[in-house]
């Protein structure tokens, strides 16, 4: 099998003539690794996958699976992957059992095949004493642990996950993510996926790559995009109401200040000696330290770097304006 599974060159999207959603982008996902796409809501993602997944027909750019083409090759594409979209897909009105199957017709398997898979599938997503009961009494962690057995009935070579555990509360999130991990380990499959949660491309993914506003602006590893930073981060607060960025920085190992509102964010390396001989330095000049605390770099921090914008921020004004828009809806009404 080739190395590169998938390839995307300038890859774009626009809708409507105007609305750019993708924005030229450029990546491979190598054999057997989860591949992460980290990202707001808005940024690009789902789209890019359903381009991916031939739903979706690019404006520009080219990109292949397997070495198949997503426009010349669709069909071929098709069989070879399988996908866990964002919403919920399994028809409510039948039993587990019911879906998966249906979802094997659909790629046209042999049932002499199909039901032994579908049985096998149950048990992987330990879903089987549930394979009889509609979906509809399946709560949010079952139906998408079914949506995950659905996706991998025709035995795939690459699996697209699109926001697996959107919604999904902290203990099932968790079982989640020991699935995707059992799935890679056991099967050798190749998996691309996309989240806006931190601590899931962090503990998932091999590589990852941050999109905003369309664009990927940095790929690597979590340790890689990490070590980017530079170093530890010290965050510190004095007493005094005085700019003390110089004498910081003229303590050795430091690579970057930044005083926010009289909080001082610190880049140092080996932050655990920086930290103290930063204490002292300020204590010499007569400098009382009122808050200190040491953090080695997150994916968060990451994205801040560069996006100029944390994660989380991004997330909550998005929340935040949704609720507003719903607040405008009901006043309306």
């Amino acid at each position: 099998m080739t190395e590169e599974v998938i390839k995307a060159e300038g890859l774009t999207k626009v809708f409507n003539k105007s609305l750019v959603a993708v924005n030229h982008i450029s990546f491979t996902v190598k054999n057997g690794e989860v591949f992460g796409f980290l990202g707001p809501n808005g940024a690009g993602k789902t789209t890019t996958i359903n381009m991916l997944i031939t739903v979706l027909k690019p404006t520009e750019g080219t990109a292949s699976i397997l070495g198949y083409d997503i426009i010349k090759n669709a069909n071929t594409v098709r069989s070879l992957i399988g996908v866990v979209p964002q919403e919920y897909t399994a028809d409510e009105d039948l039993t587990g059992y019911e879906n998966i199957m249906l979802c094997a017709d659909l790629y046209g398997i042999p049932r002499k095949v199909s039901r032994k898979r579908a049985l096998e599938l149950l048990e992987l997503v330990e879903l089987t004493q549930f394979k009889d009961k509609r979906v509809e009494t399946y709560s949010g962690g079952m139906r998408r642990r079914l949506e995950l057995a659905c996706g991998l009935i025709n035995r795939p070579k690459v699996l697209f996950l699109d926001e697996p555990t959107l919604g999904l509360d902290v203990q099932t999130r968790a079982a989640t993510w020991d699935y995707i991990k059992r799935l890679k380990k056991e099967y050798g499959m190749t998996l691309f996926m996309t989240t806006h949660y931190l601590e899931e491309a962090d503990a998932l993914c091999n590589r990852i790559a941050i999109i905003d506003h369309g664009k990927i602006v940095v790929t690597g590893s979590p340790g890689e995009l990490k070590d980017s930073l530079g170093g530890d981060i010290i965050t510190l607060s004095i007493k005094e109401n005085t700019d003390v960025s110089e004498l910081i920085r003229s303590v050795g190992h430091i690579k970057e200040v930044k005083n926010e509102n009289g909080a001082y964010k610190i880049k140092a390396e080996s932050g655990e000696v920086t930290g103290p001989l930063i204490i002292e330095a300020l204590r010499r000049k007569g400098y009382t330290v009122t808050r200190l605390s040491l953090t080695e770099p997150t994916l968060n921090e990451v994205y801040m770097e560069y996006t100029g914008k944390s994660m989380r921020d991004t997330e909550e004004s998005r929340e935040a304006f949704r609720a507003h828009r719903i607040t405008l809806r009901r006043a309306r009404a």
